[in-house]
C-alpha cells in the first residue's frame, strides 16, 4: 500500500491552501477545550459543552473535510475543480455547531434546535455528494469506504433530531433519548467513518503492505456494524436489553473484523511514529469502550440507571478513542496534504513527532488512572495530563500551519 490510496495527486498549492484553512476548524475546537479546560467552574454545563466542542466542533468538521478528501481518493475521481461546495457546506455546518454551542451556553434552547438544523442541512448535503461520487465511479477495490461514510452521515441524520428533541423537551423518554442519541453519533457518525478510513490510511501511516484481505474484510464487517448498529439503536429506545446485547455483540463483531487486517499490517510493521501509535492506542480503547458499554448496559435495571452510569463509557471513547484517533491521523495527513514536496513533508512530520514518546505514554498512562476510581485530587492531575497532551499536539500543529501560510 503507497500514500496514492490516502492522498490524491497534488493539484498544487490549491489543493495545499485549502487544508491549510479548513484544518484550522477542528484545531479551533480543540483550542476551545483547553480554553473551557480552565473556565469550566464558571460554567454549569461545561460537561455538555466540552462533548459537543470535541464531536459536534472538532471531529464533525474534520469528518465532513477528509472523508471528502478520503472519497476522491479512493474512488480516483478528478479533483474538483473548485472548492465552493465543500466551503458552502462547511460555513452552514460551522453556523450551527455555533449556534448549538451558544444556545446550550445562554441557555437559549430554540437557538440550538435552530443550529442543529443547519447541522443537519449540512450532513444531508455532504451525504448527497457521496452519493453521487459514487455513482459516478467505476467499481473499484475500495469503493467500501465510501458505503462506511454513507452509513455514518445516515446514523448522524438520525442522531441530529433526537439531540435537537432534548435540547426542548425534558421528560420521562430523557434517559432512552440520550443513550439513543450518544451510541448513533459515537458508534455511527465516527467509530463507522474511522472503520471505513483505516481500510486504507492506516497501511499508508504505517509504510506497509496492506493486509491480505483487508477490502473483504472491510465489506463483511459493515453488515455486522450497521445491523448491529440498527438494533442496539432499537432495543435502547423500548429497553428491550436481549435487543441491545444482540446489537452490541455484532457491533463489536464487525469492529474486530475490520481491524483484523490492520493488526496483521502492525505486526509485520510495528508502529514507530506519533500518529502510528495514537492511533493504535485509539482502536485499543474503541475495545475497551465497547466492553465497558457492554457490561454498563446490561447490567443496569433500566434506562435511567444506564444513563446515569454513561459516564464510565464516554471517559475512554471520547478521550481515549476520538481524541486520538483524531490527533493521530491529522499528525500524519497535514506534512502530506500541505505540499512543497518530501523535504518540507518530513521536518513537519519532525515537528509533530517531537517528544513523541513521552506524549502517547503520558496521554494513555494518565487515561487508564482517570478511568479507575480515584480521589478527586488524582483525577484532577491525570486531568491535566492528558490537556497537557493536547496541548503538545496543538502547538507545533499551528507552526505546521503558520510556517505552510508564509
Amino acid at each position: 500500500m503507497t500514500d496514492r490510496a490516502a492522498t490524491p495527486p497534488s493539484t498544487g498549492t490549491g489543493r495545499a491552501g485549502w487544508h491549510r484553512r479548513v484544518t484550522a476548524l477542528p484545531m479551533a475546537y480543540l483550542a476551545g477545550l483547553v480554553v473551557l479546560a480552565f473556565s469550566h467552574p464558571f460554567l454549569p454545563s461545561w460537561r455538555w459543552l466540552a462533548i459537543h466542542l470535541l464531536l459536534l466542533g472538532a471531529v464533525t468538521n474534520a469528518i465532513v473535510v477528509w472523508s471528502a478528501h478520503f472519497t476522491v481518493a479512493v474512488l480516483r475521481a478528478p479533483a474538483p475543480p473548485n472548492r465552493r461546495g465543500e466551503t458552502a457546506r462547511l460555513a452552514v455546518l460551522n453556523v450551527g455547531v455555533v449556534a448549538v454551542l451558544f444556545g446550550a451556553l445562554v441557555g437559549r434552547p430554540w437557538a440550538g434546535v435552530a443550529g442543529a438544523a443547519l447541522v443537519f442541512t449540512a450532513v444531508a448535503a455532504h451525504a448527497h455528494w457521496l452519493a453521487g461520487r459514487l455513482r459516478a465511479a467505476l467499481p473499484g477495490r475500495f469503493t467500501v469506504t465510501v458505503h462506511y461514510y454513507l452509513a455514518a452521515t445516515l446514523a448522524i441524520g438520525v442522531g441530529i433530531p433526537v439531540g435537537a428533541w432534548m435540547l426542548v423537551v425534558d421528560d420521562a423518554t430523557r434517559p432512552r433519548l440520550m443513550l439513543f442519541h450518544a451510541h448513533v453519533n459515537l458508534l455511527g457518525w465516527v467509530t463507522l467513518t474511522v472503520l471505513g478510513t483505516l481500510l486504507t490510511l492506516w497501511p499508508t501511516v504505517l509504510r506497509a503492505r496492506m493486509a491480505a484481505g483487508a477490502a473483504h474484510a472491510a465489506t463483511l464487517a459493515l453488515p455486522l456494524l450497521t445491523t448491529g448498529l440498527v438494533l442496539l439503536g432499537v432495543g435502547l429506545l423500548a429497553w428491550w436489553r436481549t435487543v441491545i446485547g444482540v446489537g452490541l455483540v455484532l457491533f463489536v463483531l464487525g469492529a474486530l473484523t475490520a481491524l483484523r487486517p490492520a493488526i496483521t499490517a502492525a505486526r509485520a510493521r510495528p508502529p514507530a511514529s506519533f500518529a502510528t501509535w495514537s492511533i493504535a492506542a485509539a482502536a485499543g480503547w474503541l475495545l475497551v469502550a465497547l466492553a465497558v458499554d457492554t457490561a454498563t448496559l446490561l447490567a443496569s435495571t433500566g434506562p435511567e440507571a444506564a444513563a446515569g452510569r454513561f459516564g464510565i463509557v464516554l471517559v475512554p471513547l471520547l478521550a481515549g478513542f476520538v481524541a486520538q484517533v483524531l490527533i493521530g491521523s491529522l499528525s500524519y495527513l497535514l506534512p502530506v496534504v500541505l505540499g512543497g514536496g518530501p523535504g518540507p513533508a518530513r521536518r513537519r512530520i519532525a515537528i509533530l513527532d517531537r517528544n513523541w514518546p513521552q506524549r502517547v505514554a503520558m496521554a494513555n498512562a494518565a487515561l487508564v488512572v482517570f478511568a479507575l476510581p480515584t480521589p478527586p485530587f488524582v483525577r484532577i492531575t491525570t486531568s491535566l495530563l492528558i490537556l497537557a497532551a493536547l496541548v503538545q499536539f496543538l502547538v507545533p500543529a499551528v507552526r505546521v500551519l503558520l510556517a505552510a501560510r508564509r
